[in-house]
């Protein structure tokens, strides 16, 4: 049939919108955007009948692809997956997994105006930090704290605030960077301070704090270096000692502790890290820690510390720019409150649930999946269970890898294994609740220490027959 013809028979935009499947469109999406997919859809459509293809030119058959359109756009940008990676915090995969109690506040405080900046004793305007105050000095030991979007900030803020203009002393060896090429000197350029190193990389004393320290001064800075370690020949300064040395000259310590925690994770089989109360204690005028690593909240950044200093802080104009929203701060206090209960921390908060986690229970749990998944991928790949090694992840604990289980995915067949663990990977990925591990010799791993909703993950595989289906029935290798 000539192109003219055919062009002539593609129906009109009110005609595609009389049909029923429009009507429903509409019902769901609203004229406007009905109006503009069908248009979308008949331009589409005179494309591939000027090239020659084939088109269908029913109007309802249009109406059913502008639908399509529309149900497609409207698939939301932020996805749950289920983490089979092997790092519990995986900064891709938005780190900590909030408790239910932090759940329930932010919703509450999504669904009802709070008294966020109001004092309900005096009817008069409050501060949103009240809502948090009390909690962190009595888990931390701190005359006052304050806190903001995440602990980036925190480091800008205080460095702005104290040392902008003036001397801000770090040991060589402390200059780290952190995700996304974010150097710490960089953060120290920006809050409009001087750097002043000292020491070498692997070994910085007393003595070059001491030596470094003049009337330009205005902060001693330590940083722990959480996501990485130098060993061998090494010396660093203890944060005691340092804060007796910048104390003796009348200079702020303040003390970056990247992750923080609080309380002493050795109770559970991990490395001691340093706690956000150890480092109060040890006399950092100022401390500085993240909210959604190993404390196992939402993305913060929290400053605690002198009460004097505090108040700089909260008078800095960036303080605003910086300020938390009411919801993460009505999942923070959920999430602090929890640590004045240690002894039910581990069944109450997912992050330290998922370190904590018995190697005996996950290999159980690969055990009963395994067979399942094996069905499910067909016969073109080998399932087996195998030992992994979790990591904590988010720059925390860098050494630390925690026995897991989980199940090795292999194509059969050893030509075009590669792409066969591609097209594997991406068929999980493409499942209604993304699954993602990781390759690695020759397989596809699934670890499966963060996977706790097991009856989901295997109505999961079953949920998209073409995403784990070649067409042949013999899966994907």
């Amino acid at each position: 049939m000539a192109v003219e013809t055919l062009m002539r028979r593609i129906p009109s935009v009110d005609e595609v919108l009389k049909t029923g499947t429009a009507g429903v469109a509409v019902e769901r999406f609203g004229r406007l955007q009905v109006v503009a997919a069908v248009r979308a859809a008949l331009d589409a459509i005179r494309a591939e009948v000027r090239s020659g293809g084939a088109a269908a030119l029913e109007a309802d058959l249009v109406a059913a692809s502008a639908l399509a359109r529309l149900d497609h756009a409207a698939k939301p940008s932020v996805k749950p997956v289920f983490n089979l990676t092997g790092t519990i915090l995986h900064t891709n995969l938005g780190r900590a997994v909030l408790a239910e109690t932090a759940i329930e506040a932010a919703v509450a405080a999504m669904r009802r105006a709070i008294a966020l900046e109001f004092d309900l004793a005096t009817g008069k305007r409050g501060e949103r930090d009240s809502l948090l105050r009390g909690l962190l000095c009595e888990l931390t030991g701190a005359e006052d704290a304050t806190v903001i979007n995440n602990n980036a900030a925190a480091v800008l803020l205080v460095l702005n605030t104290l040392a902008r203009n003036r001397d801000a002393i770090v040991s060589r060896g402390e200059l780290i960077e952190i995700g996304g090429a974010f150097r710490m000197p960089d953060i120290m350029a920006r809050a409009g301070c001087r750097l002043v190193e000292v020491g070498t990389t692997n070994r910085t004393h007393a003595r070059d704090y001491a030596e470094a320290l003049t009337d330009r001064t205005g902060l001693v800075f330590k940083v722990h270096t959480s996501n990485y370690r130098i060993e061998g020949f090494v010396a660093e300064v203890p944060a005691r000692d340092l804060a007796v040395i910048a104390h003796g000259r009348g200079v702020p310590l303040v003390n970056d502790l990247g992750s923080g925690t609080l309380i002493d994770l050795a109770r559970y089989g991990l490395a001691h890290e340093p706690t956000v109360a150890e480092a109060v204690a040890d006399g950092a005028d100022l401390v500085t820690f993240s909210g959604d690593k190993l404390l196992g909240g939402p993305q913060a950044g929290f400053i605690v510390g002198r009460k004097d200093l505090i108040a700089r802080i909260n008078k800095n104009p960036m303080k605003r720019a910086l300020r938390m929203d009411k919801i993460r701060l009505a999942a923070i206090e959920a999430t602090l409150a929890l640590y004045r209960d240690p002894d039910r921390l581990v069944e109450r908060l997912p992050t330290l649930r998922a370190m904590a986690r018995p190697e005996t229970e996950i290999a159980a749990l690969a055990g009963r999946l395994a067979p399942v998944v094996a069905a499910r991928l067909g016969d073109g790949v080998a399932v087996t269970v195998v030992d992994c090694a979790s990591q904590i992840g988010s720059g925390s604990l860098p050494q630390q890898t925690i026995a897991s289980a989980g199940l090795a995915i292999r194509p059969r067949a050893e030509r075009g294994a590669g792409r066969a663990l591609d097209s594997l990977a991406a068929a999980l990925r493409a499942l209604p609740v993304a699954v993602i591990g990781h390759i690695a010799d020759g397989a596809l791993v699934l670890d499966l220490r963060c996977l706790e909703d097991e009856a989901g993950f295997v109505a999961n595989l079953a949920a998209n027959p073409a995403a784990l289906s070649d067409g042949d029935g013999d899966g994907l290798a």
